[in-house]
C-alpha cells in the first residue's frame, strides 16, 4: 500500500512536467503546419501565376512570371548592377528607421515628462499624423536637396509622429499604482521612467517597432520614386518609364524580401524580451 501511495505521489508530481511538455509538443506542432501551410500557399500561388504566364491567360507583358523575374534578377546579380542597388535602400531603410524610432522614443519620453507640453502639443501632433506624408517630399527636395536626405527626411516624417504617439500613450496607461510604490521607497522621477515606465512599455514599443519596419519601406521607396539616381524605388520608376514590368516586379520582390527579413528579426527581439520578462 505505501509503494502505491509512493507511486501515485511521483506520478502527481511528474504530472506538472508532463504537462508541459505535451503543451510544447502541440505548440511546436501547431506552428510547424502554419509554417507549412504557408509555405505550400505561396508554393501554389507562384506556380499558378507561373502557369498562368505560359498559357497566356494573363498579360505577360504587364503581369510576367516568376521564372521571367528569377532570370532577370539572377543576370543582375551576376553583372554586379543589382547589390549596389539593395545596398543602397537597405541602408536608406534602416537609417530611416533607426533614427524615426530612436527619435519617436525621446519625443515621447519629452512630452510624458512635461504634462504642461503635452497639453500643448497635443493638438499639433494629431494635426501632423493627418497630413498625407507623401505631399511633403517635394518641400524636403527643394529644403535639403535632391540627395540622401530628402530621403531619411521622407522616412522621418512618416516614422516619427506614430512612434511619438503609441509610446507616449503606452506611457500613459502604465499603472499609476506601480508609480505610487517606487516614490513611497524614495524614488526619483527619473528613476520612476527607468524602472517602472520604460520596462513595463516595452511591448508598445517592440509593436511599434514592427509597424515602423513597413513604414520605414513606404518613405524609402516614396523618397527615392522622388529623387534618388540608384535605389529599388529608383528601378521600379525606370522599369515604369522603359515598360520594362519584369524590373518593377523584381524589385518589388527584393522589397518584400528585406521587409521581411526586418519584421523577423523585431519579432524575434520581441520574443526574447518577452521570455527575459517571464
Amino acid at each position: 500500500m505505501e509503494r502505491k501511495s509512493n507511486g501515485g505521489e511521483e506520478s502527481q508530481h511528474a504530472d506538472p512536467q508532463l504537462i508541459y511538455a505535451a503543451f510544447k509538443r502541440a505548440r511546436n506542432k501547431e506552428k510547424l503546419i502554419v509554417h507549412l501551410t504557408q509555405a505550400l500557399l505561396l508554393v501554389f500561388l507562384l506556380g499558378l501565376w507561373e502557369y498562368a504566364g505560359r498559357a497566356k491567360w494573363i498579360d505577360v507583358f504587364l503581369f510576367s512570371y516568376p521564372s521571367k523575374i528569377i532570370r532577370l534578377l539572377a543576370d543582375k546579380w551576376m553583372d554586379g548592377s543589382l547589390l549596389p542597388h539593395i545596398g543602397v535602400t537597405v541602408a536608406e531603410t534602416a537609417a530611416g528607421f533607426a533614427l524615426g524610432t530612436l527619435s519617436g522614443l525621446l519625443i515621447a519620453t519629452v512630452i510624458w515628462w512635461s504634462p504642461f507640453l503635452a497639453r500643448v502639443l497635443d493638438p499639433y501632433l494629431v494635426v501632423l499624423n493627418s497630413l498625407p506624408k507623401v505631399a511633403l517630399g517635394p518641400l524636403f527636395i527643394v529644403a535639403l536637396g535632391s540627395g540622401v536626405l530628402s530621403i531619411i527626411a521622407t522616412i522621418l516624417s512618416i516614422t516619427v509622429i506614430i512612434t511619438t504617439l503609441v509610446i507616449y500613450n503606452a506611457f500613459c496607461e502604465v499603472d499609476a499604482n506601480y508609480v505610487k510604490v517606487v516614490k513611497v521607497f524614495g524614488a526619483t522621477k527619473t528613476q520612476s521612467f527607468a524602472k517602472v515606465i520604460l520596462p513595463a512599455s516595452f511591448p508598445a514599443i517592440v509593436s511599434t517597432l514592427k509597424v515602423n519596419v513597413g513604414l520605414a519601406w513606404v518613405g524609402v521607396i516614396v523618397g527615392e520614386f522622388l529623387v534618388a539616381k540608384e535605389g529599388l524605388g529608383y528601378l521600379i520608376i525606370y522599369g515604369f518609364q522603359v515598360f520594362n514590368f519584369t524590373l518593377v516586379l523584381s524589385s518589388l520582390f527584393i522589397i518584400a524580401a528585406f521587409a521581411t527579413l526586418m519584421y523577423q528579426i523585431v519579432a524575434a527581439i520581441e520574443h526574447r524580451i518577452v521570455r527575459n520578462r517571464r
